[in-house]
Order: C-alpha cells, then sequence, then structure tokens
C-alpha cells in the first residue's frame, strides 16, 4: 500500500472518530455545537506535550488527551447545558475561538502562533483501525442503549421525555462529555500523525467542517457518520487535480447532496444485515414481477 494511500486512510479515520462524536451530540440530541474543534486542539495539544516533552508512551498520551478534552468539555457543559438553542451554539462557537486564540498566545507551552514541531510520528493505520473499531463499537452500544432511547426522544420531543421521567440536563451533559472526549481522541492522533500543530488549524472552519460532515452523513445515524466522513474527506482528494476549481466543485457536491437528500445520505437508518436481506427480498420480488410480466405479454 502506497505511503499517499496511508496517509488518505489516517485521515479519514481520525475525521471519523470526531465526527462519531458530533453525532453522538447533534445526531441524537440536536444540540448544535461549533466547539468541538476546541476540544481537538485540547486532545492534540497534551498529547504532543506528553509524548515530545515528557516522553510519556503513546496509548497513555492518547487517554490524558481525550480525558483532558472530556474534562473540559464536562465544565463548560455543566456551565452552558441549560441555555436554550441559537445561545447554547454560540456559546460553543466562543468556546472554540477563545481555545485557539489562547493557544497562540502561550508560546512557551504550544509555540504559539508559530507552531509546536518536532512531534514523534507515532500514529499509523493500524493505531487508526482500532481506534476507529473501539470509537465505533461504543458508539453503536452507547446509542442502542436506555441512554440512546433517552437521547433520542431528547431529540424528538424534549418536553414529553422530561414528563416521562428522563433526565435530560444529565443525559445532554453525558453526550456533550463523550462529544469533546471523541475530538479530543481524534486530535491526539492527528497530531502525532502530521508532526506539526499550530492553533489555526484548529479555527471555526474545522468545527463547521465536522458539523457539516454529520449533517451529510444524516442525523441520527453513525453509518450515515461513516458516509459523511468518506464523502467529505475524500471529495477534496478527488477534485485535487483541478487544482484552484477544487474548492468550488467541493462546495457545489456538497450542496446537490444536501439538496437531494434532505435527510442526508443515510438519515435515521443504520445498516445491518437484515436490511441488505430485504434489499435482495425487493430485487427477487421485481425480478420476478418482470419476468410474469414478459410471459403474460407473451
Amino acid at each position: 500500500m502506497s505511503g499517499y494511500l496511508q496517509g488518505i486512510i489516517i485521515l479519514v479515520g481520525i475525521n471519523l472518530i470526531a465526527v462519531l462524536g458530533v453525532s453522538i451530540l447533534t445526531g441524537f440530541t440536536k444540540l448544535f455545537s461549533f466547539g468541538n474543534a476546541g476540544f481537538m486542539s485540547i486532545g492534540a495539544y497534551t498529547c504532543a506535550i506528553l509524548t515530545t516533552r515528557y516522553n510519556v508512551p503513546f496509548i497513555v498520551a492518547i487517554i490524558a488527551g481525550a480525558a483532558f478534552a472530556g474534562l473540559v468539555g464536562y465544565g463548560l457543559g455543566s456551565l452552558t447545558l441549560g441555555l436554550q438553542g441559537d445561545y447554547f451554539l454560540i456559546t460553543t462557537l466562543g468556546f472554540g475561538e477563545c481555545v485557539r486564540v489562547l493557544f497562540e498566545y502561550i508560546t512557551p507551552v504550544t509555540g504559539g502562533a508559530k507552531g509546536f514541531s518536532g512531534i514523534p510520528h507515532y500514529t499509523n493505520i493500524w493505531i487508526v483501525l482500532i481506534s476507529v473499531i473501539l470509537a465505533f463499537i461504543f458508539a453503536w452500544t452507547l446509542t442502542h442503549s436506555k441512554y440512546g432511547r433517552n437521547l433520542t426522544a431528547i431529540r424528538e420531543q424534549e418536553v414529553a421525555a422530561q414528563a416521562v421521567g428522563v433526565d435530560t440536563a444529565k443525559n445532554k451533559l453525558m453526550a456533550f462529555v463523550v462529544s469533546a472526549v471523541y475530538a479530543g481522541w481524534a486530535g491526539a492522533l492527528y497530531a502525532n500523525s502530521l508532526t506539526f500543530l499550530e492553533p489555526k488549524i484548529f479555527n471555526l472552519a474545522k468545527s463547521s467542517e465536522l458539523t457539516i460532515t454529520t449533517v451529510i452523513g444524516g442525523l441520527g445515524s453513525l453509518t450515515g457518520s461513516f458516509l459523511g466522513t468518506c464523502v467529505v474527506t475524500l471529495l477534496p482528494e478527488i477534485f485535487r487535480s483541478l487544482s484552484s476549481y477544487r474548492m468550488l466543485l467541493y462546495g457545489i457536491a456538497v450542496v446537490v447532496i444536501i439538496i437531494v437528500r434532505p435527510s442526508g445520505l443515510y438519515g435515521y437508518k443504520e445498516f445491518s444485515i437484515t436490511r441488505i436481506g430485504k434489499w435482495f427480498k425487493k430485487l427477487g420480488k421485481k425480478a420476478g414481477d418482470a419476468k410474469r410480466r414478459g410471459d403474460v405479454a407473451e
């Protein structure tokens, strides 16, 4: 396998972990957050500092980066999840930008705007694949558990969920913390893949990209998160040969997907063996109907 192909697979895997976190928050509670790039930067810089300056084992540094992002997410969520609608969205947006600016000013720790270099290249395709599998298994287990049903109830009708005894504040905070942990996890892998960090990598555009990917893939669907990540990550690479028109065509493709499939590529559905069986059964039925129509015509 070529180095370029491995790099693309690693990038898709890292983005998928971050998007799965957004999917748990946005897809299952309809809480939109533009602060996940901030959590990614926290995980990235934590892992980079630990592995570069303190020679901490990479796996331990990943866990530390994800845990620190989750801790910050718990503090932020405890303060802001009582806000409704656009106010929560604006708060998370401000948080992401504050983290970026903070990392630009604490130069002795993060390298500031000049960047943080010399990060060891520990992230490889196998670590990313194992991380993706673990992240997907946990997300699947969570969303198909009692907590996942509570999140779905909050998404569909929060007042009704409260009326039947669902602790909406606790469940939304849990989803927000899990989303932050996933973002920190992805950031940690990204730092030791890129081997160089600068705060502007984790700007508002990155948070917007994660949210757009979730919407394109389909809300309430982990399978959709995978499809959306592949589309959003691979389209720029496919259009790379068109040089200056690449981002224009990428934007048009995203708009077309949203117009043609407003619910996303796989919104509110999950891939399953049973669904494949139903597809084959439908195809067989159509083939049988066509054959009978042909016999009648003869």
